[in-house]
């Protein structure tokens, strides 16, 4: 027989330990999942010289090309959400995969600017429901107090995908050329396809009670509020997830389009070099998102807010990077400099996991994916203006250099703003006391 132990801080609901174990493997298999989610994307900052040079591409074209990526995230992010919520999460899962897989194939043979155009707009319209999928398979596994590491762990594929990539695919992109990173990422990304299916759950397509029969999630805290969908999005709170998510992925947009191409021609790092050097944000940034999960988790044990463990935590951690980022553009390159580049580049993911986490505090489970779509639309903005603008920036400055500095200051001045105001705005035991009492209202008005 499987017995538990309970510790301070626990619900009482705790998942077998087989079924722990299989979670856990969940974990791993949405962490390689995210993993290659980034690195698709790194992909064409780390060969942007090559492809501005093939193509024939100036600064502001090249900007429009990435953030071309961000134009449909929002619609995918609300509409597939949808979709996903009918089926079951094996499918849901691997299906995503397998888009993102066709989305690359023409690009691993030589080809236009129009059809390297569509085919970004395709992935990033396939990849918008990817975070809140991940988000809503992981809190439905784990208890509050180990969601936000969990989380954390899944959401470091986000900087181990470039890490991964920046060395391996800048490789392959001056061995062969950009078209080679492509091919390596579809081939991995079949693999990954195969092992999904093999491990997790056989579950029927369509999602249903009797379909997720026997798949270990722990009770939902949050089962007894019902309130209309729209009602979640008046909360300040999740104005507050949408604040915070949107100064992380003014970061990790700006990181994984320009960071490559700013060491080179802001800074003067070969492009040897800048395949070296770009993967430091990306080692730090693992070490980051974990430690905040933990700290996240052992701060509800001791008894903090929820407010305070993950709204006051995610903000003070993008406080640190806006402010470093604005640091960065006042000193001359060197290794100085590079300290605070790592700094700034390396807190962006603690608001999509440990914020997160937070929206998870107070959302009844059938409601996690649709609210995390709604915030995803809402950030992905940020992919699609910053990029574009900080080109358009660069271009139209006297030098490179200065047109960096000016963009990368505007935007960490952004990133210390919102991140104070989201943090102080996010605050789940506000938040689910008024969906309660709503729940309450709503139940009485139906009982006259």
């Amino acid at each position: 027989m499987v017995t538990t132990e309970t510790r301070p801080g626990d619900t009482g609901h705790r998942p077998p330990r087989q079924a722990s174990r299989r979670a856990w493997g969940i974990v791993v298999l949405l962490f390689l999942f995210f993993t290659l989610n980034f690195a698709d994307k790194a992909a064409i900052g780390l060969g942007s010289q090559q492809i501005r040079a093939d193509l024939g591409l100036t600064a502001g074209q090249y900007g429009l090309l990435s953030s071309a990526f961000f134009w449909l995230f929002a619609v995918g992010a609300v509409a597939l959400t949808a979709v996903l919520r009918k089926i079951s999460y094996t499918w849901g899962a691997g299906l995503l995969m397998i888009t993102w897989i066709v989305s690359m194939l023409p690009l691993t043979v030589q080809t236009s600017f129009g059809v390297l155009l569509a085919c970004r707009i395709a992935l990033g319209f396939f990849e918008g429901p990817a975070h809140a999928l991940c988000q809503s398979i992981v809190a439905d596994r784990f208890s509050p107090e180990r969601r936000a590491t969990a989380g954390a762990v899944v959401n470091a594929g986000s900087s181990v995908g470039p890490l991964i990539a920046a060395p391996v695919l800048t490789w392959v992109i001056l061995t062969w050329s950009w078209h080679a990173a492509f091919m390596v990422l579809v081939g991995v990304g079949v693999l990954w396809v195969i092992g999904w299916f093999w491990y997790t759950e056989k579950l029927p397509f369509k999602r249903t009670e009797a379909a997720v029969e026997g798949v270990a999630k722990i009770e939902d805290p949050n089962g007894t509020i019902v309130v209309p969908f729209r009602r979640l999005l008046t909360l300040q709170s999740f104005w507050g997830l949408v604040l915070l998510s949107f100064a992380g992925y003014l970061i990790s947009s700006l990181k994984v389009a320009w960071l490559p191409a700013y060491m080179n021609e802001g800074l003067g790092y070969s492009a040897s070099t800048v395949g070296m050097l770009v993967t430091l944000p990306y080692i730090v940034a693992v070490a980051v998102l974990l430690s905040a999960g933990l700290l996240s988790g052992r701060l509800l044990r001791k008894g903090y807010s929820s407010r305070v463990a993950r709204g006051y935590l995610t903000g003070a951690y993008l406080l640190v990077g806006g402010v470093s980022m604005v640091i960065f553009t006042q000193l001359a390159a060197g290794p100085v400099q590079l300290v605070f580049v790592i700094a700034a580049f390396a807190v962006n993911s603690v608001a999509f996991s440990v914020a997160f986490a937070g929206a998870s505090d107070f959302l009844p489970a059938r409601q996690r994916v649709a609210f995390f779509g709604c915030i995803i639309a809402a950030y992905s903005v940020a992919g699609i203006v910053a990029p574009y603008a900080l080109g358009l920036i660069v271009e139209h400055a006297s030098n490179a250099a200065q047109g960096y500095s000016t963009s990368f200051m505007l935007v960490g001045i952004t990133v210390c703003v919102l991140g104070v105001v989201g943090g102080m705005m996010l605050n789940p035991e506000k938040a689910k006391a008024r969906l309660e009492k709503l729940t309450a209202e709503y139940a009485a008005r139906e009982a006259l």
